[in-house]
């Protein structure tokens, strides 16, 4: 049995790309402020750990995926923003700069083995006009988004350059989920 640790409809939508379709979607609650002086990269492994463990623990006898996006421009974390004002922050910060996408992968197994991996993707993204942030706004695309933008939409109009994994910066990096499924077995193939 498979069971994804998130409540992110792309994250299932990107897995189902591949292929894999969990057995069941059991969102973790946990509170997802970064820890005092934690840096981007460490915040992202630790919430994909954290949320797979929350979930295993209810389902001992499954295989537990848990994952986390962190948008980080310099060190600091740019979360889901709580509001219009917020969002166009967000969006001013990132204009005309390149930001890190870290996304965290953490697979628990029935026997307790657990893996953890976090993946880089550096974006790009061109200077934008108060314009563009406002009609970017406008549209509510957003919400719920680590960092304010969802690169799979409207947003993609936005990046110029990209190095890493595309995937990973929508929710989840596919190639290092499915190689993880395939070593720890809950996948062949």
């Amino acid at each position: 049995m498979l069971i994804l640790a998130s409540a992110s409809p792309r994250r299932l939508d990107l897995l189902r790309q591949i292929g894999v379709d969990p057995d069941l979607v059991v969102p973790a609650d946990l509170d997802e402020r970064a820890l005092k002086g934690e840096l981007p990269r460490a915040h992202a492994g630790r919430l994909a750990a954290e949320k797979a463990a929350s979930v295993a623990t209810d389902y001992p006898d499954a295989f537990v995926l848990g994952a986390d996006t962190v948008v980080a421009c310099g060190r600091r974390i740019l979360g889901k923003a709580d509001s219009e004002p917020e969002a166009r922050q967000f969006l001013a910060l990132l204009s005309g700069r390149r930001h890190r996408v870290f996304g965290g992968v953490c697979m628990i197994g029935p026997d307790g083995q657990t893996r953890l991996c976090v993946v880089q993707t550096a974006v790009t993204f061109k200077r934008l006009s108060s314009g563009e942030i406002d009609g970017y706004i406008s549209q509510d695309e957003w919400r719920g988004k680590a960092g304010a933008y969802a690169i799979q939409g409207r947003a993609a109009a936005f990046v110029r350059r990209i190095n890493g994994s595309y995937s990973n910066v929508v929710g989840l990096p596919l190639f290092e989920t499915m190689t993880m499924l395939q070593g720890m077995g809950a996948m062949t193939g």
